[in-house]
């Protein structure tokens, strides 16, 4: 009988010790541990993650906007140049609309962007949502009658230096969403417009003169592109009708 307690005792005693060791390995009570000593958090959610990059700041439509005094710096430092040749230009040249994934192409991710309420099917097309067009204020609910414009046209690019790109530059450019080069417009406004620069053609709605100026302007920038003196100065009106 004696025997038997002693073997339970040493038993009990060797259960105890493999308890507290488990305790104290790297897991611990709580379950897996950060290697800085606290608690790992779960990985967030696709409803929790950030939202995606290139979305506009508040108060503009358009990503990658800079402020006012930033845009007359840039304007200041822009070379200005004669109107350059339209040779051997085509929008072919020009690749649009890239693919960007999920069966997104560069159109599908401006509508979704900058749209309210966008739903997109299968195939990532619109089919419903509203938009409201800067250029002329309207607002509208069927993504048919919206165009994505090129704040600074491709032709225009073409005539003031992307003459002398190689063909991924031009793709980059056609298909900028980092900098304020594509919007979701009425198509009416946006063919308006056509390929001509600032001098020859405002939008109507006066308002979005400044974010135009500013975006114009932070384009032109990037992309080492030159102006024209009727440019430069009708970008200098439209930037100062902004508030600072």
């Amino acid at each position: 009988m004696g025997r038997q307690i002693r073997v339970r005792g040493v038993l009990l005693a060797v259960l105890l010790l493999a308890a507290g060791a488990g305790c104290s390995g790297p897991e611990g009570p709580g379950g897996p541990r950060s290697p800085g000593g606290g608690d790992a958090k779960p990985k967030p959610s696709a409803s929790q993650a950030a939202p995606p990059a290139g979305a506009p700041a508040a108060g503009d439509v358009l990503p990658g906007m800079v402020t006012t005094a930033a845009a007359r710096t840039q304007l200041a430092a822009l070379k200005v140049a004669a109107v350059g040749t339209m040779a051997g230009y085509s929008r072919a040249k020009f690749t649009h609309w890239a693919e960007q994934g999920g069966k997104c192409d560069t159109r599908e991710t401006v509508l979704r962007r900058d749209g309210i309420d966008v739903m997109q099917d299968g195939e990532c097309r619109a089919v419903s949502g509203s938009w409201k067009s800067l250029y002329d204020g309207a607002v509208v609910t069927d993504a048919a009658k919206m165009d994505i414009d090129h704040v600074v046209p491709l032709a225009e690019g073409w005539r003031s230096g992307a003459s002398g790109w190689d063909a991924a530059r031009r793709k980059a450019f056609a298909n900028d969403l980092t900098h304020p080069q594509l919007l979701a417009v009425t198509a009416s406004s946006n063919r308006s417009k056509g390929d001509q620069s600032p001098d020859l053609w405002q939008p109507p709605d006066r308002s979005s003169w400044c974010q135009y100026g500013r975006a114009w302007t932070t384009v032109k920038s990037a992309y080492e592109l030159t102006v024209t003196e009727p440019e430069k100065k009708m970008l200098t009106t439209m930037l100062d009708t902004c508030a600072s």
